[in-house]
């Protein structure tokens, strides 16, 4: 078998390259790419592509996963087209780690790029392990930084956006004020300044979203999105769903990013539980734990105070699935989705999408497979899994989508 090596991402590159990353998180992507700016580098996003090319088919086997389709096809897409620099451009490929099939995109991305001709493209990966190192690249403590603030402030953002915009009285107000935030914030992170005690920015925020005209009065279909990160949180692998949910008349929410982050360190202390874990580690978790969880604090917070919904306590979330799913089936999403739909039934969100890529088996067990247990527990909510497959008609998808919501 043929090993492809990976071209270095060296320091001169720092400046000379701009780095690119999937389209993952939709409302997170600006800010993000302001903490990366902070931090000594160029990051940007990689543009979501009309068609993607047909040697996507050929070099990435279509039972890999749906998610590798889109994420690799529009990156080689893009590669190819004419807006590209190819010799000024590097690609970064997060991994959170685990058993999920995501966590081979990077030497899979190499691969592709080898067999099209582009091999000088050097690839990264963002984990926390410190695995595939580059002398020209590592996260420093003023990226690290800057990412936490934007995170917040993104999800804030996001809770703002979902709970205001299906009730606006003026069409597209809420998505201005938005832009507006994500100008002044990325200007913000860019230079660091409000990283930390970031308080009254949230109060600024929650008070110019509130001063927004709406009208409660509207009927709206209440619907929860859940599921596997990137189908759930990306345009580009949902199909623009938030958009057909918006023009379909509908109330819709899904949980934020920092639960996430949490729970990738809870998943990763718990794993480490059920082998020789230190005294040194565990108390390493723990603090972080502590701080993310008092991040998250601030944020409910500012929203809870302004009578706004925010996402439950990552302590409350556990609690809640404990009787379904154990803390330790924590591959790929996990138990995450299992407590993200009881916190929006709890909400009053009783339609539920639990959308996942086709044949993954990690989202079935934490979607599809606790259908029962929550039917059981709620039999008023109308829970449905929405699978989305590479070949899938727009025509298929939307309208199991529809029956779904109705």
């Amino acid at each position: 078998m043929h090993t492809f090596t990976n071209t270095e991402f060296t320091r001169s590159m720092k400046k000379s390259h701009t780095i690119y990353m999937p389209e993952m998180l939709h409302y997170h992507n600006e800010l993000l790419c302001a903490a990366f700016a902070f931090g000594g580098y160029k990051l940007a996003v990689v543009p979501e592509q009309e068609h993607i090319c047909y040697e996507t088919q050929s070099l990435v086997n279509k039972d890999y996963c749906t998610c590798a389709i889109g994420i690799i096809g529009n990156l080689l897409t893009f590669v190819k087209s004419d807006d590209c620099d190819r010799e000024h451009i590097a690609f970064l490929e997060p991994q959170a780690g685990g058993a999920c099939r995501a966590g081979n995109y990077y030497n899979l991305i190499i691969e592709c790029l080898h067999k099209l001709g582009y091999g000088q493209i050097p690839v990264l990966s963002l984990n926390a392990h410190g695995l595939e190192q580059h002398s020209g690249f590592r996260i420093n403590g003023r990226m690290l930084l800057g990412a936490i603030a934007a995170v917040c402030y993104s999800d804030l953002l996001m809770d703002l956006t979902q709970q205001i915009r299906p009730y606006e009285k003026n069409a597209g107000e809420t998505e201005g004020l938005r832009q507006q935030w994500l100008q002044r914030l990325t200007e913000e992170i860019r230079h660091g300044r409000h990283l930390f005690y970031r308080k009254k920015v949230y109060r600024e925020i929650v008070e110019s979203f509130g001063r927004i005209p709406v009208d409660r009065g509207q009927a709206k279909k209440k619907v929860g999105v859940v599921g596997e990160i990137y189908i759930k949180c990306s345009p580009v692998g949902n199909r623009h769903l938030e958009d057909y949910l918006q023009k379909n008349g509908c109330d819709y929410r899904m949980g934020g990013f920092v639960n996430y982050c949490i729970y990738v360190v809870y998943s990763e202390m718990k794993s480490l539980e059920l082998g020789h874990q230190s005294r040194l580690e565990a108390a390493g978790y723990q603090k972080v734990l502590q701080f993310l969880y008092y991040v998250q604090k601030e944020i409910a917070e500012a929203l809870e105070q302004a009578g706004f919904l925010h996402d439950r306590s990552f302590q409350e979330l556990i609690a809640e699935k404990k009787d379904i799913l154990s803390d330790y089936y924590n591959i790929g999403d996990g138990w995450l989705m299992t407590a993200e739909i009881i916190d929006l039934i709890k909400k009053g969100y009783d339609k539920i999408l639990v959308v996942h890529p086709f044949g993954c088996l990690i989202s079935h067990v934490g979607g599809r497979g606790v259908l029962k247990a929550l039917h059981e527990r709620f039999p008023e909510a109308k829970i449905t899994s929405i699978e989305y497959d590479y070949d899938q008609s727009d025509t298929l998808r939307e309208s199991r989508v529809l029956l779904a919501i109705e």
